[in-house]
């Protein structure tokens, strides 16, 4: 009797793996990126034909081929859950609060620092100098290095 092919194992490697690199889209939508619940969907789902594909090939090996395969993706698919799981839930969780941040509306500290020509210029003496400007444009980049 020929076995047949198990296609439960690979589908489910395929969705696993999806699961982790679909992060990409999925933060761009604040339900989805506060919790990647629809990453842990993809990753359940992914599990779960692993696990069928795992006891139709150890359950019926005469029919079903998949022991070796199947046992090599399913440690992959555990590895890249707890990688994804490390990485949300510990790693972007040491990133410093930023607390001493200005608030949308507030007014920034005064500041000094060197332009692109080296000569040192302030935040008061923008808003305050000879040219007269009411307002000056300031980017937070949110990060640390």
């Amino acid at each position: 009797m020929k076995r047949r092919w198990n296609w439960p194992i690979w589908v489910g490697l395929v969705v696993v793996v999806t699961g982790l690199f679909s992060y990409g889209f999925f933060v761009r939508f604040p339900t989805t990126r506060d919790f990647p619940w629809a990453n842990f969907l993809l990753f359940g789902i992914g599990a779960a034909l692993l696990l069928v594909g795992l006891f139709r090939a150890f359950g019926r090996p005469q029919l079903y081929r998949g022991k070796i395969f199947g046992s090599i993706f399913a440690a992959i698919a555990v590895l890249v859950v707890a990688f994804f799981s490390y990485a949300i839930f510990y790693v972007v969780r040491q990133v410093p609060a930023s607390t001493g941040a200005p608030r949308v509306g507030q007014k920034a500290p005064d500041f000094l620092l060197l332009d692109q020509n080296g000569n040192p210029v302030g935040l008061g003496d923008l808003l305050s100098g000879p040219e007269g400007h009411k307002a000056v444009a300031l980017i937070f980049y949110r990060g640390f290095w």
